[in-house]
């Protein structure tokens, strides 16, 4: 779960009508201040940017999935729930009260 100051930094630029990709900056931020932290044993920071996109588009960014070819299957297939998800419960997607 991304952490409530990620996610209202992605909402500011949401608010100001800034681009999909860099909502999703916030997150992978959040993402390689947690490897540096050790929260994390990625591999390589691929992989930590892979998770932080992921966060994203559950949180309701639309980030779209991989191209055909950029990714396996698999991995585009994941993507794609991930962003029906945030489509539906994201936060970024209620209304602020």
């Amino acid at each position: 779960m991304p952490e409530k100051k990620t996610i209202e930094r992605a909402r500011q630029d949401q608010r100001e009508g800034k681009a999909p990709t860099t909502q999703a900056g916030e997150f992978v931020r959040e993402e390689i201040e947690h490897v540096k932290e050790g929260k994390h044993g990625v591999k390589n920071p691929r992989q930590a940017i892979a998770i932080a996109l992921s966060k994203a588009r559950r949180a309701g960014v639309d980030v779209p999935p991989p191209a055909p070819g950029k990714a396996k299957e698999r991995t585009r297939r994941q993507a794609k729930r991930d962003l029906e998800k945030g489509k539906k419960e994201g936060p970024l997607r209620k209304k602020a009260a």
